[in-house]
């Protein structure tokens, strides 16, 4: 099968398969794939290839607006990222961190994720916060 058959058969099978796919599943098996395509890619030179800048319009400058809501727009990139990226990340990860570990990393990562997500809420508030998160561990 020449490289243009190939092609070809992909991309009829990767449409029948994402034809009934949910979108949170594409979204995961898109984060997944991402990071394989990325090993062995240096990022930063690729992106001056790509004719990205630094400073002003820069590459870092575009992806701080992105993660700020750039202008006057709310951003999807932090929701997304919590919800797809780190997630991800932290499967891929925690198989090669020592069981030992493990209970001290997850305690520091559950106390930011609660310190962060309760900034600027009332006490009661934080209260409700905290009482869904106990209820999400002991089940």
């Amino acid at each position: 099968m020449n490289k243009e058959e190939m092609q070809s058969v992909m991309c009829d099978t990767m449409a029948q398969m994402l034809a009934d796919m949910p979108i949170d599943e594409k979204k995961e098996m898109m984060m997944g794939m991402m990071s394989k395509m990325k090993e062995g890619i240096n990022m930063e030179e690729m992106m001056s290839k790509m004719g990205a800048k630094d400073g002003p319009g820069g590459m870092k400058d575009m992806m701080a607006k992105m993660m700020q809501g750039g202008e006057g727009q709310n951003s999807m990139m932090p929701e997304m990222m919590l919800k797809g990226m780190m997630p991800h990340c932290i499967k891929m990860m925690m198989p090669a961190i020592s069981k030992g570990k493990r209970a001290e990393l997850v305690s520091g990562m559950i106390n930011t994720l609660v310190e962060e997500a309760s900034s600027g809420m009332s006490d009661h508030e934080k209260a409700t916060l905290r009482a869904k998160v106990a209820e999400t561990l002991e089940a």
